[in-house]
């Protein structure tokens, strides 16, 4: 029971690392060009289909209403049913507009509407997802047993990834394609690639930072153990 508890825990990471990896890769899209997008986009689907089965328990729990609900619960469980939308949409969208991964669904929905769709609900997925890691931080965290020494540093290293995020964040227009106002994502012609997936790294490590903030601020950490 607990060796194959210790294999679940141990796929469950990996999913989530891959899951993450492919994010930062499909959000660098004017690096990676558009089939490359595409199949990434296809695997990490189905890599999201396989994260909702390796967490079953969860959706068990909440629609038995199992369990007591804590700001943190309800906050984390809020976030991940929104993130879970958005991802359907997102892939949706992309699907509908597939010209190389999955070319017959072509057109499954009106193209003009599936564009925006896709430019918004992508960008809210990353942030989501962003947030949705921030709130299991400390969790992560407590299990590994880290001393005060180290505990400081990292929030330093951190405070700063996420600081130098937040202003690439702003000057990227990215709340423009999430609140349906742009309808295009506009790109910087020849960036190299490792700085535009650096430049996505650290948005997210924004967003992961105010999870972790949000979660520290609403639970103790012996709700994470």
């Amino acid at each position: 029971m607990a060796s194959s508890s210790k294999i679940k825990n141990k796929l469950k990471m990996a999913v989530d690392i891959l899951l993450t990896v492919f994010l930062l890769m499909l959000m660098s899209y004017q690096a990676t060009g558009e089939k490359i997008h595409e199949w990434v986009g296809i695997g990490m689907s189905l890599l999201f289909v396989v994260h909702q089965a390796l967490n079953l328990p969860w959706y068990k729990a909440l629609l038995t209403g199992k369990g007591k609900w804590t700001a943190y619960r309800t906050v984390t469980t809020v976030t991940d049913l929104l993130l879970l939308v958005s991802m359907v949409l997102t892939a949706f969208s992309g699907m509908s507009m597939s010209a190389y991964a999955v070319p017959f669904l072509y057109g499954m929905a009106k193209l003009t509407l599936v564009r925006r769709m896709h430019l918004a609900f992508s960008h809210w997925t990353f942030v989501l997802a962003g947030f949705h890691l921030g709130l299991h931080i400390p969790g992560i965290s407590a299990r590994h047993h880290k001393d005060r020494k180290t505990e400081k540093i990292f929030f330093m290293v951190f405070t700063c990834f996420a600081a130098l995020g937040f202003v690439q964040f702003i000057r990227s227009g990215i709340l423009s394609y999430m609140f349906f106002i742009a309808a295009f994502a506009f790109f910087e012609p020849g960036k190299p690639m490792i700085l535009v997936f650096i430049e996505y790294f650290l948005m997210f490590a924004a967003w992961a930072f105010v999870g972790y903030i949000v979660c520290t601020k609403l639970t103790s950490k012996k709700d994470h153990k």
